[in-house]
């Protein structure tokens, strides 16, 4: 933006911004007869130990515009500790909308080391509706820490709906923080992506645990939320999803492939069982993660406005 020949900015403030996103949101709600939820995730506050009153303040700034525009319920996602989405799940419930949290955990539980069944009973007695697991690790590892999650709330006679919603890479070597602590984090994660029948049979198996809020996280691609679709398209009342006109279930297309050893790949079978090549000769398996421990309350952690310093990346990449 140009101001007397002097390149002016304009400034963006949350609010504006997400009302902008209540506004697509309903527009392509409105194609589908869609949802539309209003998000809220962890905040620098939170990891800088500014206590639980700053906390809540902007959680409360956050949802100003959810709730003036209507939205049908309120997320809160993406959080490491099971105390700061207590909090968050308190202050969205001020609302009268329904809640649904989830927490970026794996089968060993938070960062302060309470286990993942703790996280899910704690997360329904602040009174979530819906409760489980998103982003930080692969669909697989998401399911096991949904299984403790899923057992300790019927161990507490507590039945809020589980929902969970994974990463589209692999991740069977990460460490407790999840993906964040792999060294190829996040600038060179293509190798790890799920095919698409992995994703199916992600989907499959979390229908079968009793989960019915089923998507994905970082990583995901339009095909892949097509292939939860497909995969459960009897379970969603019979009919299928936007876009599957565009190709043949489980490589049925292959039938007219002018190559006889791939037109033998057009059947189930075949993909279910395929183990995908990377094609990276030099390329381990599987990574060393960092595993840095740093969490909540940790002085590296604490907010800055400005940019690190070249000094400062130099000590970090000492450490």
């Amino acid at each position: 933006m140009l101001v007397d020949g002097v390149i002016g900015y304009k400034t963006h403030t949350g609010s504006k911004i997400n009302q902008a996103a209540c506004d697509l949101a309903k527009e392509v709600a409105d194609e589908g007869g869609c949802l539309i939820a209003g998000g809220i995730s962890q905040t620098p506050t939170y990891l800088s130990g500014k206590g639980k009153e700053a906390v809540q303040a902007e959680f409360r700034k956050q949802i100003q515009i959810f709730v003036a525009n209507n939205v049908d319920f309120l997320l809160a996602e993406y959080y490491e500790h099971v105390e700061e989405v207590e909090w968050a799940i308190e202050v969205l419930k001020e609302t009268g909308k329904p809640v649904a949290a989830n927490m970026c955990i794996g089968p060993e539980g938070d960062m302060h080391g309470v286990s993942a069944g703790e996280c899910a009973v704690r997360m329904a007695k602040a009174g979530a509706d819906i409760v489980g697991i998103n982003c930080h690790f692969d669909p697989f590892v998401c399911l096991e820490g949904m299984k403790k999650m899923k057992a300790a709330l019927d161990k507490a006679d507590l039945h809020p709906y589980l929902m969970v919603q994974p990463l589209a890479y692999m991740t069977p070597d990460a460490g407790k923080q999840g993906f964040i602590d792999l060294p190829e984090f996040p600038f060179a994660l293509e190798p790890r992506v799920c095919s698409r029948w992995e994703i199916m049979k992600f989907a499959r198996e979390a229908y079968e645990i009793g989960i019915r809020y089923i998507g994905g996280c970082c990583g995901f691609e339009p095909y892949h939320i097509r292939a939860i679709s497909e995969e459960l398209s009897k379970e969603r009342g019979g009919f299928m999803p936007e876009g599957c006109q565009k190709h043949d279930m489980w490589g049925q297309g292959l039938r007219l492939h002018t190559k006889p050893w791939v037109r033998a790949r057009a059947r189930r079978e075949y993909w279910e069982n395929m183990k995908p090549a990377s094609g990276r000769p030099f390329c381990p398996s599987c990574s060393k993660p960092d595993n840095w421990g740093v969490t909540a309350g940790d002085d590296m952690l604490k907010q800055k406005t400005e940019a690190t310093t070249d000094e400062e990346i130099k000590q970090l990449a000492a450490k």
